[in-house]
């Protein structure tokens, strides 16, 4: 399969995906908490709608590989091409009604991220990377994704999905660096990843992530020129925590404090 079928199919997902979110959104939906810990971790019609209808069109399409998703979990994840879905990343923001929510689709091959977009519906905007490149499409306009230059924390803009959901040792550690930077601001989810890819803020830091919440976003914000890691400088594939930084400088500085 060539690139531009490759990412025309991609587009075919995010389509599929899309038409079935949008009509949940902003509406009076059943929600149920998915949680067996005592903390909330919705879930909606609309998040396994979109999962069953991203995963029928794979099936159809490339029936040898794998998929991976948030709500249905693994299938063939063992085979050489795995399709990593999270239909709704960021349920809490979509039950209240915020557009801070995208659907995320990633492609591994060998266990490497190869590719990953993050479409959101509602705005009708897509951030698209392989990890060599990274690009925008929607309202604005079609154009290249670059993080922006920042060398010291003293300058940087961080963002988190919500200290509240770390752990609280993590959340110390996460409050070195929130005391260092210029500004913080939570909330984002999937979609904070994207705003670093496009060169508006400059650090992110979470805890406590499932594969399917980074993977797809791991070739986005290095096609972008930025950098992903864990907390401990590794691979970020399989979740846990998490930093990305669109400089290389700032994200060396976060991770001494991070692991001071």
């Amino acid at each position: 399969m060539t690139a531009i079928d490759f990412a025309a199919f991609v587009d075919e997902l995010a389509g599929v995906a899309g038409e079935t979110i949008r009509p949940f959104f902003r509406t009076a939906l059943g929600v149920e908490n998915k949680s067996r810990s005592g903390d909330f971790d919705p879930v909606t019609a609309a998040d396994r709608a979109a999962e069953a209808a991203m995963r029928a069109l794979i099936k159809r399409t490339f029936p040898a590989h794998g998929i991976v998703g948030e709500e249905f979990g693994a299938e063939r994840a063992d085979a050489e091409y795995v399709w990593v879905l999270d239909p709704i990343d960021g349920t809490k923001s979509f039950i209240c009604g915020l557009p801070i929510w995208g659907t995320l689709i990633g492609l591994t091959r060998g266990g490497e991220s190869i590719y990953g977009m993050m479409h959101q519906p509602f705005t009708g905007e897509y951030f698209i990377g392989d990890g060599k490149a990274a690009r925008y499409r929607g309202p604005a306009g079609d154009r290249a994704l670059r993080t922006r230059t920042c060398g010291a924390l003293a300058d940087a803009v961080l963002m988190t999905t919500s200290p509240l959901l770390m752990q609280e040792t993590d959340r110390s550690s996460f409050a070195k660096v929130e005391q260092a930077v210029r500004l913080s601001r939570y909330g984002g989810d999937c979609y904070a990843y994207c705003v670093l890819a496009a060169g508006h803020v400059d650090l992110l830091i979470e805890t406590e992530l499932k594969p399917h919440d980074v993977l797809p976003l791991i070739p986005i914000i290095e096609g972008a020129g930025g950098v992903i890691t864990t907390w401990e400088g590794g691979r970020p594939h399989d979740g846990g925590r998490v930093i990305a930084a669109g400089d290389k400088r700032v994200h060396a500085q976060a991770m001494a404090l991070l692991q001071r």
